[in-house]
């Protein structure tokens, strides 16, 4: 911890600024964080190692979290709830492993089928390993 105290911010990776804001949000010892896109702004690499440390604090310090994202299977990873809105209206909501493998709304599914699938040209990969036509 020492050798991150004196360091400003540009001489930090992104993983590390986002890891400093999760700890500055914790300082507060919160019931609730609420987190806008925290992953968006990182590459590949370290979104992995955020979302398991956001997901680690959930369950060891008991808090709850509003996860904003459009990267539902980001929301997949931390999220036992999930709501979808469009122009500000629910138009889904549930667990969120039920919403995401079964989808109602036309929105919803559109947002499941934008997910790029490395490799393939076919229909999206919903997170339960069917695919969605």
């Amino acid at each position: 911890m020492e050798q991150f105290a004196s360091r400003l911010p540009h001489q930090l990776s992104g993983g590390q600024r986002q890891r400093v804001v999760i700890a500055r949000a914790l300082a507060s010892d919160p019931q609730v964080i609420i987190a806008d896109e925290p992953v968006s702004m990182l590459d590949v690499s370290l979104r992995a190692g955020v979302l398991a440390l956001l997901d680690s604090l959930r369950e060891t310090w008991g808090v709850s979290m509003l996860y904003i994202t459009h990267d539902l299977l980001s929301a997949r990873l931390v999220t036992d709830q999930i709501m979808v809105l469009n122009h500000g209206t629910v138009v889904e909501e549930g667990p969120t492993a039920t919403v995401l493998q079964n989808p109602r709304d036309d929105y919803t599914i559109r947002l499941l089928d934008a997910i790029p699938q490395p490799g393939t040209r076919g229909p999206a990969l919903i997170p339960n390993g069917t695919t969605h036509e």
